[in-house]
């Protein structure tokens, strides 16, 4: 299924710039390729770039990181939820705490990249498994209804977002 396939109430509005990154894509490529765009981007990337902030109160490199981590774990379990038809109200989850204690600056580039891997490979795993009829399913959360797949391509695209801020704002 491709990201334009996507219906207007399959997600909130926030996250339109998510989905436009990602043009055309299809749901598992873009998962795919996503995770191998950002590990090609931080692989070579210096050791003393982790712990860069562009400005007084912005996210380091290292950071970025863990939330990709983090917001993942957060939209595979609501999809996952959504997926078993489970109509509960799932709430929000606030990123600049969940960052804040994230230890960043103990972890290593090795560490936090295989870390992304092994989350990303889950991802990959859980929205193969789902059939058509299933990635249509939708439910509730942070107050807005989304659908399964608006999800997958949520995570692809919320990867795209942030190695665009790397590379425009921590690698000039």
């Amino acid at each position: 299924m491709k990201r334009t396939e996507l219906k207007a109430d399959e997600y909130h509005p926030y996250y339109s710039p998510y989905m436009e990154i990602l043009g055309d894509a299809e749901l598992m490529e873009a998962l795919s390729s996503s995770a191998t765009e950002l590990e090609e981007l931080i692989i070579d990337l210096p050791r003393e770039k982790m712990s860069y902030s562009y400005a007084e109160g912005k996210w380091t490199v290292a950071e970025i990181l863990l939330h990709l981590i983090d917001a993942e774990r957060v939209f595979q379990y609501r999809a996952l939820r959504f997926a078993r038809k489970d109509m509960t109200d799932l709430p929000g989850f606030e990123q600049d705490d969940y960052v804040k204690y994230s230890n960043a600056e103990k972890r290593t580039k090795k560490d936090i990249l295989e870390e992304f891997k092994a989350v990303r490979s889950s991802s990959l795993n859980l929205f193969g498994s789902f059939s058509e009829d299933t990635l249509l399913q939708k439910g509730t959360a942070n107050q807005s209804y989304m659908s399964v797949r608006a999800l997958g391509f949520v995570l692809s695209g919320h990867v795209r977002h942030h190695m665009k801020i790397i590379r425009e704002r921590y690698l000039d």
